[in-house]
């Protein structure tokens, strides 16, 4: 399959994403979430053992692109709808996905890079990483990273990461369980790889019977939650603080909310 925003090479049987935007620092678009839900699932059909994420240029990803945010603006509560359950998708494609993931991040990881980055199953990141779900400062809800970061952290962290909004580095990041390496900028790709190696050597079908179990066991807290997050992610979407928000961010200004 040809790509057009994402890179995809093999170096057997290693395969990894690359999200290719880098003069947009990797900011996610519909095609690229499309793209990469594709690229996972040709990956899981293949014969590659480890999945590898990471980002062109100086960022991994920084979140939603200024279009993407402009097109929001005028749809109709059906379009909402079918935007949140692609996001869905591509983050159940990652948590689900057979295969062994890794994260190769530096630079920014904001909103939805951030979910893409902690979702894998391995987080390696450098002391410039960035993440943050900034979300709430446009009016936005995390609604759907919000499930899985739920699992991860529990209650009381997850408050804080998302109604703050705050950034936050690859340390606190580390601290907190969200990245489970940091590594110096040029040991990145190659701890990467050794990581990827101690997976090879394990039983594949062992590696995917677990992922397998573990899914499993979340299963149904899981699903409820995302349907609750898609029907938050699309709701919020046409409240006028979402616009007010979407048009402060646009014009470079503080937003001013309606009490």
């Amino acid at each position: 399959m040809n790509y057009t925003t994402i890179v995809v090479a093999d170096d057997p049987p290693i395969r990894t994403i690359t999200l290719n935007r880098p003069e947009r620092r990797n900011a996610m678009t519909p095609e690229m979430q499309m793209e990469l839900i594709a690229a996972m699932e040709d990956a899981a059909a293949s014969e590659c053992r480890v999945l590898v994420f990471t980002g062109a240029g100086n960022a991994f990803c920084s979140g939603l692109d200024l279009s993407a945010l402009q097109a929001m603006q005028g749809k109709s509560a059906m379009e909402h709808r079918t935007e949140a359950e692609r996001v869905a998708r591509l983050f159940l494609t990652l948590y689900e996905l057979p295969k062994p993931t890794i994260a190769a991040v530096h630079g920014p990881a904001i909103a939805g890079g951030t979910g893409l980055a902690t979702i894998c199953d391995f987080t390696v990141a450098t002391p410039d990483a960035k993440f943050g779900f900034t979300e709430v400062r446009i009016g936005f809800v995390p609604a759907l990273v919000s499930a899985f970061l739920a699992l991860q952290l529990g209650d009381k962290r997850c408050r804080d990461l998302l109604l703050t909004g705050r950034l936050f580095d690859a340390e606190e990041a580390y601290r907190i369980g969200l990245v489970n390496e940091i590594v110096s900028p040029h040991q990145l790709a190659s701890r990467v790889k050794e990581l990827a190696e101690t997976l090879i050597a394990n039983s594949p079908q062992s590696l995917t019977a677990t992922k397998q179990l573990l899914a499993a066991q979340n299963k149904a807290w899981l699903e409820s939650a995302i349907a609750a997050a898609m029907e938050a992610n699309a709701q919020s979407r046409e409240t006028p603080d979402f616009r007010e928000g979407v048009a402060a961010f646009l014009e470079k200004r503080k937003p001013l909310w309606k009490k």
